[in-house]
């Protein structure tokens, strides 16, 4: 029998099969033989150590620290960012950073890029040359064309005279009430003009009933599922009561009042900037974007005449 197993808990060393009765022993045995099996190496060389303390100390002395911050182009490597920066700032091995449209080439500057894709039509598709930017699809670009940003705000409104970008922008400040100078103006005063100029339901749905937009729904304490405020219409959740009731009046309930005037178009809105603002995409091929800006003002304050797109 081993003289160990007359003793309580045993230490063992790390690499071969010698046992102590404390740890102090294994450790000065594994010191004296290097038996520790826990290696850490140095980066560049093949030493190793008992510690992190004593690769990183060696690593120190030998400037064998393994270089971490890579050349864009070649296959240097620097200890520090500053040092690769300057060597690419030198060399010009600056990864190009703009990307052709089409093609794998890359360049390092914009102009460049375009340069290139202007001479062998590597633009994509859906291009806007003037902001240099390319849009996944058609209407995405024909929306950005038809923005602000290069139409300006020329849809003044009637009321306030406040300037807006496109006839839904002009329409969604007057429906929600938010023009000053017209306080009595909203989604429900708005479509019951404009249906009223609409005998032939050109644009408005006709309804054997409406509600008065301005009747409020309000949410109580009693819409808490445990978690958040629930909407009892569509089950969404909001995280107050306030966001609940926000979204109750809001129009996202309200029944849909207008319908695209293209009959081979089966769209609904509940309002009458969704319907601009779907007829301004020009999805529908109904009616372009430019003759949708100067019919919105005969559609709001028509007078007398009906509704029409002629």
């Amino acid at each position: 029998m081993n003289a160990l197993d007359h003793w309580g808990e045993r230490y063992e060393c790390e690499t071969c099969d010698r046992e102590f009765f404390t740890q102090e022993s294994a450790n000065q045995h594994m010191n004296a033989l290097d038996h520790w099996d826990r290696r850490f190496e140095c980066e560049t060389c093949d030493r190793t150590f008992h510690t992190e303390q004593s690769a990183n100390q060696h690593m120190d002395d030998t400037n064998h620290w393994q270089p971490e911050f890579e050349c864009d182009t070649c296959d240097r490597a620097f200890y520090t960012q500053q040092s690769a920066d300057q060597h690419m700032n030198d060399k010009n091995h600056w990864k190009p950073q703009f990307e052709c449209d089409t093609c794998d080439r890359a360049f390092h500057t914009q102009t460049s890029a375009d340069q290139h894709m202007s001479a062998l039509n590597h633009f994509r598709q859906y291009h806007c040359s003037d902001c240099s930017r390319s849009f996944q699809d058609e209407n995405a670009l024909k929306m950005h064309l038809n923005s602000s940003l290069h139409r300006g705000k020329n849809i003044v409104c009637p009321f306030c005279k406040v300037a807006k970008a496109s006839t839904s922008s002009l329409s969604h400040h007057l429906e929600t009430g938010s023009c000053p100078r017209a306080k009595d103006v909203n989604h429900h005063t708005l479509f019951h003009a404009i249906s009223q100029r609409d005998p032939n339901g050109l644009v408005t749905n006709k309804l054997l009933t409406y509600t008065d937009s301005n009747v409020q729904n309000i949410a109580t304490s009693a819409s808490w599922n445990g978690r958040s405020y629930e909407c009892y219409l569509c089950h969404r959740e909001h995280g107050s009561l306030g966001a609940l009731n926000q979204h109750l009046n809001s129009l996202v309930h309200r029944e849909k009042l207008y319908h695209c005037p293209n009959r081979n178009c089966t769209r609904d809105f509940v309002g009458l900037a969704s319907l601009f603002n779907h007829l301004e995409s020009e999805s529908c091929g109904f009616v372009r974007f430019e003759k949708v800006q100067q019919k919105v003002h005969s559609f709001i304050t028509g007078g007398q005449k009906l509704i029409s797109f002629a």
